[in-house]
């Protein structure tokens, strides 16, 4: 998915790496096994090119010229190697992808041949028959052995592969160093430790929320349900069923919401609050812990606490445990439709390459889908060594459904968490709401 615009101010190019914000939000993929995945091979329209105009759609950043920069060298060395092509490259709203994107699916002749999509998209643009099946090129493809698991999962569609992962965002703990040293405080190293001096700084400085947390900041939550050993839903394609009301996950909802009070960050405040808002009171100098993304760095480091913080992975039940992140991003496909596709993969290769990601790191701030370059840019970039690890320690997706588009605008999970915040629902009553919306999406896009 898309991680939100609205959290990442894209920094320029500079001679010293430094980490730019990405964007949050949101992550998976997958599609209705009603749907058959078309079989790799030629394009739709029975057509392979090998020169003409390719058509690349990217996605419009806050500051796009770093980015555009970048991308116009990888297209400069795909138009060498390939004589006699031209590539018009055009930058869309984030915002308005969904329209522009349906209509291009409806007709080909204005289509694109190359897009950048959310990862959080795939599961609907496979559904709806856009999206070019490229497993057996993404498989050959010599630099696809070091992608990263839980990002090949976001291009991976029962089995099927339809794109190249672009750049992963992920999420761990934001601690004020000058608070934690002032209250002779220690790192938490657990997320009942977390929870304790969260409430402990709200004690000594009424102030500040201890970890500004939000009822509507889902991938905030997720950790702690997933760490509990609880799931979102259990399935495959488009049979999928919620675990929303298990056992396990009720006991990640209780220790989340658990942090929503008058004893750490007020109901009345925090109740409505997103991933933005969390952010911003920290980045503000409202509060002494927030969970926020690689992608929130450049925000923080515009704010009142500059130089006094530090980022350590969300700690899980045990010492020594990383909870499990929500791994947003971006990925790269070829269209169905495309009458060049032997060119449109190469180029989609190209722009996905580990030159170009790395390039975009230092661009951008984007973090690499392949772990080696992630290795190599977390030496040259210190802040980036806590993602990294929690990257490693294993990312998490939303259900692989089409489905999860709906609930996630519908709201199901906010609403959960704040109807146990007000007090109007315990988290069973909650949590047993909720996994019936869940499963009547789930069944809606079957």
């Amino acid at each position: 998915m898309p991680l939100a615009r609205t959290a990442r101010t894209p920094r320029p190019p500079r001679t010293a790496v430094s980490l730019a914000a990405l964007a949050v939000a949101a992550v998976l993929t997958v599609t209705a096994t009603a749907c058959a995945p078309q079989s790799s091979g030629n394009s739709s329209s029975g057509k392979d090119e090998k020169t003409g105009t390719l058509r690349v759609w990217l996605f419009q950043e806050v500051d796009n010229k770093p980015k555009q920069q970048v991308v116009d060298e990888t297209v400069a060395a795909f138009r060498k190697a390939h004589k006699g092509t031209e590539v018009n490259v055009e930058y869309i709203p984030v915002e308005t992808r969904a329209q522009r994107v349906k209509a291009a699916f409806n007709d080909p002749k204005s289509a694109p041949d190359v897009i950048e999509y959310g990862n959080t998209d795939t599961a609907g643009y496979v559904r709806d028959g856009g999206l070019a099946d490229v497993t057996r090129d993404f498989t050959g493809w010599s630099e696809s052995k070091d992608t990263d698991p839980t990002a090949k999962q976001s291009v991976t569609v029962d089995g099927r592969i339809y794109g190249a992962p672009y750049f992963v965002g992920v999420r761990a703990l934001y601690y004020r160093t000058d608070i934690f040293k002032e209250l002779g405080l220690e790192v938490p190293r657990t997320q009942a430790e977390l929870i304790a001096t969260a409430k402990q700084i709200r004690a000594a400085k009424p102030d500040l929320y201890g970890l500004a947390v939000g009822g509507a900041y889902t991938y905030g939550a997720m950790p702690f349900i997933w760490s509990h050993g609880g799931e979102l839903a259990q399935g495959k394609g488009g049979s999928y069923s919620s675990t929303i009301d298990s056992a396990a996950a009720r006991k990640g909802i209780k220790a989340y919401t658990s942090l929503f009070g008058d004893d750490n960050c007020p109901a009345a405040k925090c109740a409505g609050m997103g991933g933005n808002d969390t952010v911003t009171a920290f980045a503000s100098g409202k509060a002494a812990m927030a969970i926020g993304g690689d992608f929130s760095h450049q925000a923080i480091e515009a704010g009142k606490v500059k130089g006094a913080y530090a980022v350590v992975p969300l700690p899980g039940l045990k010492p020594g445990d990383i909870a499990p992140a929500f791994a947003g991003g971006n990925n790269i496909g070829v269209l169905k439709s495309t009458t060049h596709r032997t060119l449109a993969v190469d180029l989609m290769k190209r722009l996905a390459s580990k030159k170009t990601q790395s390039e975009l790191f230092d661009a951008m701030g984007f973090l690499p889908t392949f772990s080696d370059v992630r290795e190599q840019v977390a030496a040259k970039e210190p802040f980036v060594k806590p993602f990294v690890r929690t990257l490693a320690a294993g990312a998490k997706f939303v259900p692989a459904s089409p489905a999860w588009a709906g609930i996630d605008s519908s709201l199901v999970l906010p609403t959960m968490f704040q109807q146990v915040i007000s007090g109007k629902k315990d988290v069973a009553a909650a949590s047993e709401e909720a996994a019936k919306k869940m499963n009547d999406a789930f069944s809606s896009a079957g």
